[in-house]
């Protein structure tokens, strides 16, 4: 049995769970995240370490935890349940640590070096010598096609199939356990790409196979290229683990299958997902949308800013009138993506981060982390760096002793050490001087992270409220928020589970998508209704396959526009087809997005996009009723606030202990059993009607 901890968010309910229940669980650096929703909305949330050789095991374990707190068998717990949803990190991870298969691609004769010449541009315009890594597929085993199809999809030359075989003769002596086929025009017309597959198919049944017409059928040869040969790099790791895992879970009783959280925010299942495991590639943080549309129902505000903090990163994801940000495509380790993506911004910026002073003297907070472990020095397992937890164990703002119900042992002495040594001597600066230079170098990081999702995107963060997640965002959330203007700070009980409690609430989800290259206004309803219901025929075949009824499918259209000549295009929800109402929804995002518009501009449909739903129901917790007994301080704790106030003594409260209606005012820290809460002088923090913890922030920035 693992170690652990357990609680229980409503207090007020019995310690038992009613049936039937869905399962969330998120594989995190350090912990392994657990949350049960019963048939009553009461929520149960576990922790326990993760294991990073095998996540598996560590799954296994979070389930076998999760049944003992319960006082049930896993059989039971497994049995009752009715959706249990994972979010892994395993295809983040093969990417980042190039752990894949041995990859081989076939493309059209003449464009095999697509993949390695990309697109010429970089995220930061000015580094030109930083090298790209080193591309996926290396060019021997990049072999031509003798094949063409036209720019309109109109076939020139059928696939030549001795070409085909002399390729496969090559992948096999190389080893190849994994083949990409992404042929020129085939977004247009994926005739060819079908006949290569079915060749290849016959020839090597037991090779696996991406086709870029499956996979992602856009216009954009590297694009294209890039995603389908990252989809067969993670395919023979991933599914192979997820199928595995849920056979394991239908061995102990799980009935229902195993459903995975994609890049897009919906789940899917594993049978789903075997030929586009690529989709995984944001699996656990795509998670913190479904919780994001938790949160607004239970704070009644649709224009929310998310910083979800853990061991190791910062996620942050804006939600603006209830729409959260999606984006086509994405990096990992500079490897691009086109897949529909919530639009997460991260950086290395979690408890775990490590500080450090360079050679020129510079105190620099991350990229590199301490992992699970050893961890930061002050977990006692080893570690000497010095870390963002070590110093805030050095300020006072988090307790000595047991941490996260147990799990590890905070050690105040081994940080201070840490910090002494590595930051503060180096920089000739006492031990508290450079454990708040930490702290603050960490809080601009997060600062700029939030304005990437929105000043940068023509958002106004003052308008918004700023959601503090995962175990370490509400130490940060204050402060941050005071910088950027934002009036309050809204922190989930669940704040230190909050993606596997998003996915107890996540949908069912698939994306389709059609290349049109038409001009909007030459467009009329029946045209585009026609393109439409090409997608939704397929969105209904793909989902009854999967079990749902046609009843309980719903569905969401939106087109791609851009200027004629334009390179980036802008999605735009589509509810009923009116060129006019479509172009002035064009016109305003354009507005906001890059500061103008055309207004007698050439309007282009990119693509049709259809996504289908199955809805699976939401966590609905009703309002609680109001207290009017003031909190009582279970201590008062000398803690460093900022560098104009220094320590203070302050009052610490029990988290657990407080209920709706009941509220303090800062300085103050509020203890949960996952996350501490830090308020400042003249902030006033407040229970709600839905126990979750709403800060009204004092002087926020002009």
């Amino acid at each position: 049995m693992s170690i652990g901890s357990v609680n229980k968010t409503d207090l007020n309910q019995k310690p038992t769970a009613t049936a039937p229940w869905r399962i969330g669980v998120d594989v995190g650096g350090t912990f392994t995240d657990l949350v049960v929703a019963d048939a009553t909305s009461a929520l149960f949330t576990f922790k326990s370490p993760t294991n990073v050789p095998n996540p598996a095991i560590g799954v296994i374990a979070a389930v076998e935890l999760a049944a003992n707190g319960l006082g049930i068998s896993v059989q039971s717990l497994l049995a009752n349940c009715r959706g249990f949803v994972h979010g892994s990190t395993i295809a983040t991870n093969t990417i980042l640590e190039r752990k894949g298969a041995v990859v081989g691609l076939l493309a059209t004769e003449g464009f095999r070096d697509a993949l390695e010449i990309r697109r010429g541009f970089r995220e930061d315009a000015w580094d030109h010598r930083t090298p790209f890594p080193d591309p996926i597929v290396p060019r021997h085993l990049r072999l031509p096609v003798r094949e063409r199809m036209d720019k309109s999809g109109c076939p020139i030359r059928a696939p030549e199939p001795e070409s085909i075989e002399r390729a496969i003769d090559t992948f096999r002596r190389e080893g190849v356990t994994s083949v990409a086929i992404c042929l020129l025009n085939s977004y247009r017309n994926d005739r060819h790409e079908r006949m290569c597959a079915q060749l290849v198919r016959k020839s090597w049944p037991e090779v696996w196979l991406s086709i870029s017409a499956d996979i992602a059928p856009v216009l954009g040869e590297y694009e294209r290229t890039s995603t389908t040969v990252l989809n067969a790099y993670v395919t023979p790791r991933v599914v192979p683990y997820l199928r595995q895992l849920e056979q394991d879970l239908r061995a102990q009783g799980l009935a229902y299958p195993l459903l995975l959280i994609q890049s897009n925010g919906g789940a899917a299942s594993v049978e789903q997902l075997v030929d586009r495991a690529a989709m995984l590639a944001l699996s656990g943080p795509a998670a913190g949308a479904s919780a994001l549309r938790a949160v607004a129902d239970m704070a009644k505000r649709d224009d929310l800013l998310l910083m979800e903090i853990g061991g190791t990163s910062c996620d942050v994801t804006l939600m603006n009138g209830g729409e959260i940000a999606m984006v086509d495509s994405f990096s990992l380790n500079d490897y691009h993506l086109t897949l529909p993506s919530v639009d997460i911004h991260s950086i290395s910026g979690g408890g775990g981060t490590i500080a450090a002073v360079d050679s020129g003297g510079l105190l620099n907070v991350g990229p590199h982390g301490a992992g699970a472990r050893p961890g930061p020095a002050c977990y006692s397992l080893g570690g000497e760096d010095p870390t963002v937890t070590d110093a805030h164990l050095l300020l006072g703002r988090m307790r000595p002793g047991p941490f996260a119900g147990g799990l590890i042992t905070l050690d105040l002495t081994l940080a201070r050490s840490a910090i002494e040594d590595k930051i503060a001597a180096p920089l000739r600066l006492d031990a508290i001087s450079a454990a708040s230079g930490v702290i603050r170098l960490l809080e601009q990081s997060l600062q700029h992270a939030i304005e990437r999702v929105s000043v940068e995107r023509g958002h106004d963060p003052r308008r918004f409220l700023l959601v503090a997640g995962g175990g370490a965002g509400a130490l940060h959330a204050v402060p941050v928020a005071r910088a950027l203007g934002c009036p309050a700070v809204y922190v989930p009980r669940l704040a230190g589970v909050f993606c596997a409690f998003g996915m107890c609430s996540t949908d069912i989800r698939e994306d389709f998508l059609e290349t049109w290259l038409k001009l909007l206004d030459q467009q009329s309803s029946d045209d585009i209704n026609r393109g439409f219901s090409q997608l939704v025929a397929s969105a209904k075949t793909r989902l009854a396959a999967s079990g749902f009824a046609l009843s309980d499918i719903s569905f969401e259209r939106s087109v791609d526009l851009r200027y004629v000549g334009q390179q980036w295009s802008l999605q735009v929800p589509v509810n009923s087809w009116e060129a006019w109402s479509v172009r002035a929804e064009f016109e305003t995002r354009h507005q906001r997005q890059f500061g103008h518009y055309q207004p007698d501009g050439q309007i282009e449909i990119v693509h049709l996009r259809l996504v289908g739903i199955a809805r699976l129901g939401r966590v609905r917790r009703p309002d609680l009723p109001a207290l009017e007994t003031t909190p009582v301080p279970c201590e008062r704790r000398s803690v460093y606030l900022n560098r104009t106030s220094g320590f203070q003594t302050v009052p610490v409260y029990d988290g657990n202990e407080m209920r709706p209606g009941q509220a303090v005012s800062g300085p103050a820290l509020i203890e949960e059993k996952n996350t501490t809460i830090l308020i400042g002088l003249g902030d006033r923090l407040e229970v709600d009607a839905s126990d979750n913890f709403l800060v009204h922030v004092t002087n926020p920035a002009e």
